[in-house]
């Protein structure tokens, strides 16, 4: 049910606040993906020093959770794909 509202959300949008949205998403993915790199080195270390434990456990959900999320920001990226905007 909240998808659905925020789709319609996103739908309602004017152009300027979609792109405004946009560059938040760029920001937020390249602050993600750094997360993500870090999270995983710290999964290889953790590994080669010791082996697999909760060191290793919670990075990963982490990382689960991070690359959930960016399917969120799918419906904004073919909102702005429909609309022709960058």
């Amino acid at each position: 049910m909240a998808k659905q509202s925020e789709e319609k959300k996103l739908s309602e949008c004017t152009d300027e606040e979609l792109l405004e949205k946009a560059k938040k998403l760029k920001s937020d993915s390249i602050l993600s993906a750094f997360a993500i790199g870090f999270m995983a080195g710290m999964i290889i270390f953790s590994i080669a020093v010791n082996s697999i434990g909760l060191i290793t456990l919670i990075p990963l959900f982490f990382i689960y959770k991070m690359l959930k999320g960016d399917k969120k920001n799918k419906e904004l990226r073919e909102i702005l794909k429909e609309r022709n905007l960058k």
